[in-house]
């Protein structure tokens, strides 16, 4: 009998814990009301975006330059769109296509401002062309939308930057500190206009106060529990590294098989390390992350999220469940490519297959290159690194600068019923070559996407509603003027 009122002081001093720790839970900021936005002739500038939608430059396959005339073409277009902007700002061409701007602000001795987009879009598909409402490269302007490549990935940061720098440059504006924009020509196929952007700052002594780049968006209806456009301003990047799994046999005539192949060999491989994921935990960006959207969320969400200590198990074995959010919280493994064979009555010497990986902050690609090596246990299969576009993780910056304060609070200004927190970019971007050259590095694209949106970035009947376009120039200029 003395054990049921110890159980209850148990219980009871959990529920105090429990209950503690979420009412510990950070209060969301009130909206913004008093911000006073400025005006924008949306028709002008959405015109001046389909013309830069209408403009092929897409990335050539890796190694492979991209199409000179419509890079040298897109420059041109800048120019003839926003002669204010090069009125008052220096451009360079870097490398095959990639452009620097540099904005001289007027405290030289500040650190500047990085901010990236890139100027080169993916292909269509082949025999996806009739699925498009529009031509990829139209630049239809239709229902309230611009229809084509790049509206989404990434001609719109381009263009919004330029937008925002040609209307404050027109009225006399000069920033507090000097303003770079960098943009790549071949961020799709690896980056490298992004790296001799990089190179030329580096050998100048720059280092920027932050750079912001492409990636985190508001979303609506893809955090659980969360009714409200979630504004997520990535302060990490994954890494990326493909694996090749080679197995050798002797081959031979497909009558006569042995009981193992270079083919079967290679299967049990690859089932073997799909049955073997890299472990799962909550990296910085998305504890950060959770947190930070959790007053947002019903009850038992904030119960669970506030209460990390103890329920981050049941939290990582739901964050699982989904692919999007499985990739938050582990290095992923992704079967890509597969090559055997040249006949079906023939047994093929060799069978490979690529393998790639999504590295999580923390995790190293020789940590990748051991897990792989102890998950298929077979030393007869080589395992090498694959081309030359795997970078590590990135460092994870400070989601408490004074660099994200200030992109929070221009995002509240622009969106006042945004959720406002961090998170992990997930795929690959022209950041990654900057490492080194600033302070702290953010990924945030401030438009507001659902789950359909996100199908079409890369997909079929790429678009943005002309309002978002406006919202996106309104949060750049916003930005520029808020800088001191």
């Amino acid at each position: 009998m003395r054990l049921i009122p110890f159980l209850l002081l148990s219980l009871a001093a959990l529920a105090a814990v429990l209950s503690f720790h979420t009412l510990g839970l950070p209060s969301l900021p009130a909206a913004s009301t008093t911000v006073v936005l400025a005006a924008i002739d949306e028709a002008e500038a959405t015109q001046r975006l389909a013309a830069a939608i209408r403009i092929p430059t897409i990335s050539g396959a890796a190694g492979q330059p991209s199409d000179p005339v419509a890079l040298a073409a897109f420059a041109e277009l800048l120019a003839s769109h926003y002669p204010n902007a090069h009125r008052v700002m220096r451009r360079e061409r870097i490398g095959d296509g990639s452009l620097l701007y540099t904005w001289t602000g007027k405290d030289a001795a500040r650190r500047p401002v990085l901010l990236l987009a890139h100027i080169d879009v993916v292909p269509v598909e082949p025999g996806t062309e009739a699925r498009w409402t529009h031509p990829a490269f139209g630049g239809v302007i239709a229902d309230g939308y611009v229809w084509g490549r790049g509206t989404l990935d990434d001609k719109l940061n381009v263009t919004g930057l330029m937008e925002a720098a040609e209307a404050l440059a027109a009225q006399g504006w000069q920033p507090p500190r000097t303003l770079l924009f960098a943009f790549g020509h071949d961020e799709e196929v690896g980056g490298t206009g992004a790296r001799a952007i990089a190179a030329t700052l580096k050998a100048r002594g720059i280092r920027a106060d932050f750079l912001l780049d492409e990636g985190g968006a508001l979303t609506t209806g893809i955090l659980p529990g969360v009714s409200r456009p979630v504004a997520t301003i990535m302060s990490a990047e994954k890494g990326y590294a493909s694996f090749r799994l080679t197995a050798t046999a002797t081959g031979g005539h497909s009558s006569q098989p042995p009981p193992d192949t270079a083919v079967t060999r290679l299967a049990r491989a690859l089932v073997r390390l799909q049955d073997r994921p890299m472990p799962a935990r909550l990296a910085a960006p998305v504890d950060v992350m959770l947190e930070r959207a959790a007053p947002a969320m019903g009850l038992v969400n904030r119960v669970v999220i506030a209460n990390r200590w103890l329920f981050e198990p049941l939290l990582l074995r739901l964050l699982a469940a989904q692919p999007v959010s499985n990739a938050l919280i582990r290095t992923t493994t992704a079967p890509t490519m597969l090559r055997a064979g040249v006949k079906d009555n023939v047994l093929p010497a060799e069978a490979s297959a690529v393998i790639n990986f999504r590295l999580l902050p923390g995790d190293s690609t020789a940590e990748v290159e051991a897990h792989v090596r102890d998950a298929i246990a077979d030393d007869g299969i080589a395992i090498s690194l694959e081309g030359s576009f795997a970078s590590e993780a990135s460092a994870v910056s400070d989601p408490d600068s004074a660099a994200f304060r200030q992109l929070a609070e221009v995002t509240r200004a622009v969106f006042p019923d945004a959720v406002v927190t961090t998170g992990l970019m997930l795929g690959a971007t022209d950041a990654r070559h900057y490492e080194g050259l600033y302070d702290n590095r953010y990924n945030f694209m401030p438009v507001t996407l659902n789950a359909a949106d996100l199908q079409r970035i890369h997909g079929t009947n790429e678009r943005i509603a002309v309002a978002d376009y406006a919202r996106l120039i309104r949060w750049y200029r916003r930005l520029l003027e808020t800088l001191d």
